[in-house]
C-alpha cells in the first residue's frame, strides 16, 4: 500500500502535484484489476483510512466518509454528473421511515428500520453503486459487499468498544440483504421509494428534456401493500407532469418503451433470492 493511501492524504493530484480543489467532494469508485479484493480496493483508494485492529472508532468513520463522496451511478449514465451521494439516498430512506403508515406500525421495529436505512448500503463505501447494467453477477456483487462489510465491521470495528457496534451492524445488514423479515421487507420498500421520488425530482427539474422513465421499474417490486400505495400515487403525480408528451413507463416493461436487453438486467438484479 502507497504511503499517501496508509498516511490518509488525498491522492487525486496531477502529475505536477496539484490538486483539484473543486472535486475534493467527489472519489471515484475504485478500480481494481482482475478479482476484486477489499485489499486491491483500499490500495487504489488514495485518501482513505484503513488502519485494521485499532481500538479508535476513526479508521470507521473515515471509511464511511466515502458515502458522502460517492455517487449514485444510475443517474451519471443520464449525464447527472452532480447528483445524489450514497449517503443521500440512505439519509432520505431513514427521514421516509418515520413516516410508516399507521397500519404498518405495529408490525414494525421502527428504531431498527431506521438503522438499516443507514445501513444497507453501507459496503458501497468501498465496491461503489453497482447497478443493473454494469454486467457484475448479482453473486459477485454479493460477494463483493459482504466481504466490505466484514472488513469494516469485524476488522475496523472488531476492536472498538468490545466489537458490540461492528456486530450489530454487520447483523442488520445482514438481515436487509435476507430479505425474509417485515422490518428488511419495509426496508427494500424504501429503497425503491427514495429511488422513484429522486426519478421524478430530476425529471421536474429537467423540465420535460430528461426522461428517467425506466427507473420506474422498481414500482412493480414493491413488497408491502401499504408503501405500494406511495408508489402508485408517484406515478399518478408522474403521469401528470409529463401529459400528453411521449415518455418511458418503465413500471410497463418493453410495452412501456424498455429495451429488452435492459429489462432483463433489472429482472436479474431485482431478483429474490
Amino acid at each position: 500500500m502507497s504511503s499517501m493511501t496508509t498516511n490518509g492524504t488525498n491522492g487525486d493530484a496531477s502529475a505536477n502535484g496539484e490538486v483539484d480543489i473543486q472535486n475534493l467532494g467527489f472519489v471515484a469508485t475504485p478500480k481494481v484489476e482482475g478479482e476484486w479484493t477489499v485489499e486491491k480496493a483500499l490500495d487504489a483508494s488514495p485518501g482513505t483510512a484503513t488502519s485494521a485492529g485499532s481500538s479508535s472508532p476513526l479508521p470507521y468513520f473515515h471509511m464511511i466518509e466515502r458515502l458522502k463522496t460517492t455517487k449514485r451511478e444510475g443517474w451519471r449514465r443520464f449525464g447527472i454528473e452532480r447528483g445524489e451521494s450514497i449517503a443521500d439516498h440512505m439519509y432520505r430512506m431513514s427521514l421516509l421511515s418515520m413516516l410508516a403508515p399507521p397500519a404498518l406500525v405495529p408490525r414494525l421495529d421502527l428504531a431498527r428500520c431506521m438503522k438499516m436505512c443507514l445501513i444497507h448500503d453501507m459496503a458501497e463505501s468501498l465496491v461503489g453503486d453497482i447497478t443493473p447494467v454494469d454486467g457484475v453477477p448479482k453473486t459477485e456483487k454479493n460477494r463483493r459487499e459482504a466481504d466490505t462489510m466484514d472488513y469494516i465491521t469485524k476488522t475496523l470495528l472488531g476492536g472498538v468498544y468490545g466489537g458490540l457496534a461492528g456486530a450489530e451492524i454487520r447483523e442488520i445488514w445482514q438481515e436487509y440483504e435476507d430479505s425474509k423479515t417485515i422490518n428488511s421487507h419495509f426496508v427494500h420498500d424504501l429503497d425503491k421509494m427514495e429511488l422513484l421520488l429522486q426519478m421524478m425530482e430530476y425529471e421536474k427539474r429537467g423540465q420535460g428534456k430528461l426522461d428517467l422513465g425506466e427507473f420506474a421499474y422498481v414500482a412493480t417490486k414493491f413488497s408491502l401493500p401499504e408503501t405500494k400505495e406511495w408508489a402508485e400515487a408517484l406515478l399518478k403525480e408522474r403521469e401528470q407532469f409529463w401529459g400528453a408528451q411521449e415518455h418511458v413507463h418503465g413500471e410497463a416493461g418493453v410495452e412501456g418503451g424498455v429495451k429488452v436487453d435492459r429489462k432483463e438486467q433489472q429482472d436479474s438484479y431485482y431478483e429474490r433470492k
